[in-house]
């Protein structure tokens, strides 16, 4: 839907720009912007001429690119500091380590996508690590299609109309078969993946739930594919669910059968 007020409008502009730099993990073109936000160059430059002098982006000279800047890095870091699915997950994901001997993490929702927003590392010698605040879509690895999972009908198919990113040669881009695996998903709770973000990386997530009931960030565990068998993925799929719904009660989410049961 389209802002109706010229304020609104340019914000929206503002911040669609400097999301963009979220989804990338390089430098980018004033023409790379205006194509992948459908600006003009001329306003897409106004855009990222202000933000260089905000600080939130840098610009290189030598290449004409620009690149998130160090005001963006404190914002950053102070998103994680004062997150509160941060903040609920983390003993959570301690325990959950503990049970599992895999690397755990939690995920937030943010427009389109997912990011890391903390993890508790394997103490094993080979293990996975994810970065935190890297922006991820929702169609390929265990936390992402978890959410996905639970999104409405509505957005669920927005997301299964738009260009699906092969990331491995077993990402899953068909929209039918994805259709069908986030169905099961959500009937099952967890949602798993081997290689399909990440060559030779599996994982198994289940999904965090807000207290108006809407899905908000996942909690996986993750480990090499050659530990992250289906044996294994079968043991972790309950420590990974009481993770998951011990978080979500801590941020107020109650299911829907839950006040009935309490009324008895």
């Amino acid at each position: 839907m389209e802002p109706s007020g010229g304020g609104t409008t340019a914000a929206a502009r503002a911040a669609e720009v400097l999301l963009e730099f979220g989804r990338r993990s390089s430098a980018l073109g004033v023409s790379e912007i205006a194509r992948a936000t459908g600006m003009s160059k001329a306003v897409a430059h106004r855009i990222l001429t202000t933000f260089v002098e905000c600080g939130l982006l840098l610009y290189e000279p030598d290449t004409r690119r620009y690149l998130l800047g160090p005001a963006a890095a404190t914002l950053g870091a102070r998103a994680l500091d004062v997150s509160p699915l941060r903040r609920k997950a983390r003993e959570a994901l301690v325990d959950l380590q503990q049970v599992t001997g895999e690397t755990a993490t939690v995920s937030g929702r943010v427009p389109g996508g997912r990011v890391y927003l903390d993890q508790v590392e394997s103490t094993q010698e080979i293990k996975m690590t994810v970065e935190l605040g890297r922006r991820f879509d929702l169609h390929s690895g265990s936390s992402g299609r978890v959410i996905a999972a639970h999104l409405s009908d509505d957005e669920q198919e927005d997301l299964l109309s738009r260009p699906l990113e092969r990331l491995t040669t077993t990402t899953v881009v068909d929209p039918a078969a994805l259709r069908d695996i986030l169905r099961a998903a959500r009937q099952r709770g967890v949602c798993r993946s081997t290689g399909e973000r990440q060559e030779g990386a599996g994982s198994i997530a289940a999904a965090v739930f807000g207290a108006d009931g809407s899905v908000i960030g996942a909690v996986s565990v993750c480990g090499p594919s050659y530990r992250m068998t289906d044996e294994a993925c079968d043991r972790y799929e309950e420590p990974v669910l009481e993770a998951a719904q011990r978080i979500s009660r801590a941020l107020g989410y109650r299911p829907p059968n839950s006040a009935a049961a309490e009324a008895k």
